[in-house]
């Protein structure tokens, strides 16, 4: 299978210097971004969640795949090099090769997600404060809609 590097090659490039926002969360417009060189910092709700730093890697695509605005905020953490498709379920309809690749990776990082969390029930899902580890792990694997809220529904002072 070709690279993501290989099915957008003939996207435009885009610089960028540390700290330059790539998008912020809340966005809205639908761009799709590929990393071709240097690191990027995602955060959510201002946590810092990742760094990505693998040439290929795609930036936007849950925002392009959902619909919504973005999920994350992401900024240049060193100098770095991105493709940009401006409509990026434009492109991933005339791609449909980038669209499997894409959808790989995004089934790849689901089912990561539903390991760690059946291994954290198993190793510790009687201590308190991880009992809804499994109703997470349901819904990961089950859930159709309606989509996910931001938030917590948790108790905002358990008794732990």
């Amino acid at each position: 299978m070709a690279s993501l590097l290989d099915l957008t090659d003939d996207l435009p490039e885009s610089p960028l210097a540390p700290g330059t926002s790539v998008c912020a969360q809340g966005d809205r417009g639908g761009p799709l971004w590929v990393l071709v060189s240097g690191s990027l910092s995602v955060t959510k709700d201002g946590v810092q969640v990742s760094v990505i730093d693998q040439p290929g890697a795609v930036i936007g695509e849950i925002s392009v795949l959902l619909g919504t605005p973005a999920t994350a905020s992401v900024v240049a953490a060193s100098d770095a090099v991105v493709r940009v498709a401006p409509d990026g379920a434009a492109f991933l309809e005339a791609n449909p090769a980038a669209l499997t690749f894409l959808a790989t990776g995004l089934a790849r990082r689901l089912q990561a997600a539903t390991t760690y969390l059946a291994d954290l029930t198993n190793q510790y899902g009687d201590s308190p404060g991880l009992a809804m580890v499994g109703d997470v792990l349901g819904q990961l694997t089950t859930q159709q809609r309606p989509p996910a809220r931001p938030g917590s529904a948790r108790d905002p002072d358990p008794e732990y």
